[in-house]
């Protein structure tokens, strides 16, 4: 049997075919990417349906048409107003005034207006800290609101707390004051 043939036309085909065997067609070219495009697509697809849906369930995704209104499952917070005491002045109620500034004589100075007020200044003291920020009336009973608010209308800016803290001071009220408080002028 002979090992070597003689060269005809099928051996004579352009290189750009690129042919192995006699039914294989060229490759076109870009058709390897075909299907990594494919999947890309249909990751991006998936992704958005999956942000959407996650959307969607956590109510971050608002679909209203503009003039329809809005149907919403949440009421809306009504604002009521909270009864709170008319402020009073009660000479019976005593009050320890302790002073949260660093500035000397202020517990003394707020002593002094109190009392000019009507009320039973019992002690004048320095609060634990210097560093308070706010003037802040305590009351240990809900029956003293009212006193306290009393106190807390002669000190413009003050806060008032119903708060046991100072309760065992012996006094029905504790002013401490904070560097909020400005001396009356006179």
């Amino acid at each position: 049997m002979p090992t070597s043939y003689p060269k005809d036309r099928f051996d004579d085909l352009p290189h750009h075919l690129d042919r192995v065997g006699a039914h294989r067609a060229p490759t076109k070219k870009g058709r390897r990417w075909v299907a990594l495009w494919w999947a890309l697509g249909a990751t991006a697809v998936l992704v958005t349906i999956g942000a959407i849906g996650l959307s969607v369930l956590n109510n971050r995704l608002d679909f209203t048409i503009p003039g329809i209104p809005a149907v919403t499952d949440e009421v809306a917070p009504t604002e009521e107003a909270v009864p709170t005491a008319e402020p009073t002045t009660d000479p019976s109620a005593s009050v320890t005034v302790l002073n949260g500034t660093p500035g000397a004589g202020v517990a003394a100075a707020v002593g002094e207006l109190l009392t000019g007020a009507g009320w039973s200044v019992a002690a004048t003291s320095n609060a634990d800290t210097e560093d308070v920020a706010t003037t802040t009336v305590y009351y240990a009973d809900a029956a003293q609101e009212g006193a306290a608010r009393g106190v807390a209308a002669l000190l413009p800016g003050s806060d008032v707390l119903l708060s046991d803290v100072f309760a065992s001071s012996g006094a029905t009220l504790t002013v401490v004051v904070g560097s909020d408080y400005v001396a009356p002028v006179g």
